[in-house]
C-alpha cells in the first residue's frame, strides 16, 4: 500500500477473456454515482511511454525474447506507478487499474515459465513496492473466456488454450497465497451477477 496515502487503490486481474475491463467500467460508474472520485488506468499503456510499450508488447508482428518481454512489461509499470497511480492516489482518488503487478507474475511467470520468486521481487522495484488495497481476479473456464474473445486478437490472446488455462491456474496460486487482498469473483456468471459480488466487496470495503 501507499504510504500516508489519501486515495484508494483498485486492480482488476484476470485471463483475456474473463470480462475484468467491462466490470472496471460498470465499478467507475457505481463509484462515482456514490460521489466518490475516481481515476481509471490500465497496464500496460497507463502512461505517455507506456501507449508506445503497450504497441510493442500486443502487437508486435516478430519474435519477442521471454525475458525481454518481461522487462518490457516491468518498465511500463515502473513509469506508471510513479507518474499516474501514486499521483492520483496522493490526490485522494480511488485509483481503478485494469491489471497491475499479478498480470506478469500470472503471464511472464506461470504461464511463461519465468521464476515467479523473482519476478515478484522485480516488481517490488518497478513498483517501489506499491501493493494494491483489494484485487478484484475475475475466474472464468479457460474454454469459455477464449470463446469471449472473437477473431480480432492481441499477440498475448493469440498463444492458445493450454498458455491460458496456465494463467488461470497462476491467478489462483495468487489468490491462494494472498487471500485478504485477492478477492475470486466467479465471472461465469451473467455480466449483472458479476457486478453483484463487486458491489458486495466495494461496499464492505469502502
Amino acid at each position: 500500500m501507499i504510504k500516508d496515502k489519501k486515495g484508494f487503490f483498485i486492480t482488476f486481474e484476470g485471463a483475456d477473456g474473463c470480462g475484468k475491463t467491462t466490470q472496471i467500467n460498470l465499478c467507475k460508474k457505481y463509484l462515482e454515482e456514490k460521489k466518490y472520485e475516481t481515476f481509471l488506468t490500465l497496464e500496460p499503456g497507463g502512461s505517455d511511454i507506456g501507449k508506445s510499450l503497450r504497441q510493442i508488447l500486443l502487437h508486435h508482428e516478430g519474435y519477442i525474447n521471454n525475458t525481454c518481454e518481461l522487462y518490457l512489461y516491468l518498465a511500463d509499470r515502473a513509469q506508471h506507478t510513479d507518474c499516474v497511480i501514486k499521483k492520483n492516489v496522493d490526490e485522494g482518488k480511488i485509483v481503478l487499474c485494469d491489471r497491475y503487478a499479478d498480470s506478469t507474475i500470472a503471464y511472464q511467470g506461470y504461464a511463461r515459465g519465468g521464476d515467479v520468486e523473482q519476478i515478484e521481487y522485480l516488481n517490488k522495484i518497478a513498483t517501489n513496492g506499491i501493493v494494491p488495497d483489494i484485487t478484484f481476479l475475475f475466474d472464468v473456464d479457460s474454454l469459455t473466456a477464449q470463446k469471449r474473445l472473437g477473431e480480432q486478437k492481441d499477440r498475448l490472446e493469440n498463444e492458445g488454450l493450454e498458455f491460458h488455462k496456465k494463467i488461470r491456474l497462476g491467478y489462483l496460486e495468487l489468490a491462494k497465497k494472498y487471500p485478504q487482498r485477492i478477492k475470486v469473483i466467479d465471472a461465469n456468471q451473467p455480466i449483472s451477477d458479476v457486478f453483484e459480488q463487486v458491489k458486495k466487496e466495494l461496499d464492505r470495503i469502502l
